[in-house]
């Protein structure tokens, strides 16, 4: 038998399908790019340098799905491979200018959503969901 959920669980999901949401809809307006791979440029953004395993470990994928996903960010201009500097056998990988650009625009469509959004509520209530998603984002771990 399924669990129900409480009040809390829905406004959560809520919040969570919101943002996912806003962030489809700011993804297709980039166009350039699928949701997956703009993912991959979030996650090079953060993590400049790394590896083809770390990649795949951060997207939560296999490392031969990871590959040909670079393989596609390189050919569009997004991704750079480059030698590694601690070993010969590896690569590692960055995001290229492009791929920032990119990776900008898709965050400021998203951030232009959220404030319009922001800007709906009273000024205390904005305030307290921006405090409240600090506290959230400040008391989560690396992902």
């Amino acid at each position: 038998m399924a669990q129900r959920q409480s009040a809390t669980d829905q406004v959560v999901l809520a919040a969570m399908r919101l943002v996912m949401g806003i962030s489809v809809q700011a993804a297709d307006e980039v166009g350039v790019v699928s949701a997956v791979q703009l993912r991959a440029v979030t996650v090079l953004s953060q993590r400049p340098g790394g590896n083809l395993g770390e990649l795949a470990q951060a997207l939560g994928v296999s490392v031969s799905v990871t590959s040909r996903l670079v393989d596609r960010l390189v050919s569009a201009g997004l991704a750079e491979k480059r030698p590694s500097a601690t070993s010969g056998r590896e690569i590692s990988l960055w995001l290229s200018p492009e791929g920032q650009a990119v990776l900008e625009r898709y965050d400021e469509l998203r951030l232009d959503r959220i404030r319009a959004r922001l800007r709906e509520l009273p000024a205390e209530d904005a305030v307290a969901v921006v405090t409240g998603l600090r506290a959230l984002v400040d008391g989560a771990g690396p992902d």
